[in-house]
């Protein structure tokens, strides 16, 4: 596990409506449907601006910990600016210290399997801005590599 610390940026994208939880697989359904309607409106070529070809999955506004209700984001990254969001949500992730985990295998098996060890961890989580990045790495469903970026404390 990597750690380091990223300057804040902005994405452009889509959010829940509500938060979501883990209890009861009910986060899985949430952000699943979310996905979904980020494929099937084409919101990743809908998004101007955009820094790189990266998707983030963002997990922040934590009531507690990773089992009490979060929100949840699904964006790209863009160029600061004011301009039409045409529906769309921003939100501003800030500079934060983070241990970087790399999520490698089949879809979804490695992505839970990795936040199950992340959960499982000792890692002295802040339970800020949490985030995946899907890459050009990410394209290949039985061989896949997510990098999953944890908010943690400076103090280690």
């Amino acid at each position: 596990m990597e750690k380091i610390t990223l300057p804040g940026f902005q994405l452009i994208g889509l959010r829940l409506a509500a938060k979501t939880s883990n209890e009861n697989g009910q986060s899985m359904l949430d952000c699943g449907h979310l996905w979904q309607e980020f494929e099937r409106g084409q919101y990743f070529k809908k998004i101007p601006n955009k820094i790189d070809n990266n998707i983030y999955a963002v997990y922040y506004e934590y009531e507690g910990d990773h089992s009490e209700p979060f929100s949840y984001f699904i964006g790209c990254k863009i160029r600061p600016q004011s301009g039409d969001l045409s529906g769309l949500h921003m939100l501003n992730m800030p500079t934060q210290r983070y241990c970087k985990i790399t999520a490698k295998g089949k879809m979804p098996d490695c992505m839970s399997a990795s936040w199950r060890k992340i959960w499982d961890s000792k890692m002295n989580r802040t339970f800020g801005f949490d985030f995946e990045v899907y890459g050009e790495k990410s394209q290949n469903r039985d061989d896949t590599e997510v990098d999953i970026y944890v908010s943690v404390s400076d103090h280690e």
